[in-house]
């Protein structure tokens, strides 16, 4: 990952400086540590009333091609739940309700070095399925049938539903 070079409130470069305990970038000019943070993201394991996860096929990099849940970056000014409610809705043309929180985890990014990503259930939605810009296809799967999953978070995901959730036995 390209570290950064310049302070992004006045755009003087960076140097390092030991901060907190931890060498860390620093501004001279605003006199204050640059701290970098983990990109915050959504996922939504939705489940239709087969028991089936709806997956989306990939449109864009990374991992181009492979199936993931839908889901994505939050954007300022956004709860995490409205975002991951936002990207639903983007991706696959339909409108849900969060039932609950499946989980927290960290991934590693090439290009953002740590993602924070955020896992919701929806079982109650509604729309037409259909895929946005940035996915290709929408389609339900069995969990027993899963294609290859993109992301390790999306699969943990997948996996804490079916064997904490489901009425389904696996």
């Amino acid at each position: 990952m390209r570290k950064k070079t310049n302070c992004h409130y006045c755009g003087n470069k960076l140097t390092e400086r030991l901060s907190d305990e931890r060498l860390r970038l620093y501004c001279e000019h605003c006199n204050e540590p640059v701290y970098e943070n983990p990109v915050p993201a959504t996922c939504i394991v939705t489940i239709d009333e087969t028991e089936r996860v709806l997956l989306v096929k990939r449109n864009i990099e990374p991992k181009k091609g492979f199936w993931c849940l839908p889901g994505g970056f939050i954007e300022l000014g956004e709860n995490p739940d409205g975002g991951a409610l936002r990207e639903l809705k983007e991706e696959t043309g339909l409108e849900g309700k969060i039932e609950m929180l499946i989980g927290v985890t960290s991934s590693p990014s090439s290009q953002y070095d740590t993602v924070l990503m955020v896992g919701y259930l929806v079982k109650s939605y509604s729309g037409i399925l259909c895929t946005g810009y940035d996915a290709s296809e929408a389609e339900w799967f069995n969990y027993t049938e899963l294609p290859e999953i993109a992301f390790k978070s999306h699969l943990m995901f997948i996996r804490i539903y079916y064997a904490s959730y489901s009425t389904h036995i696996i």
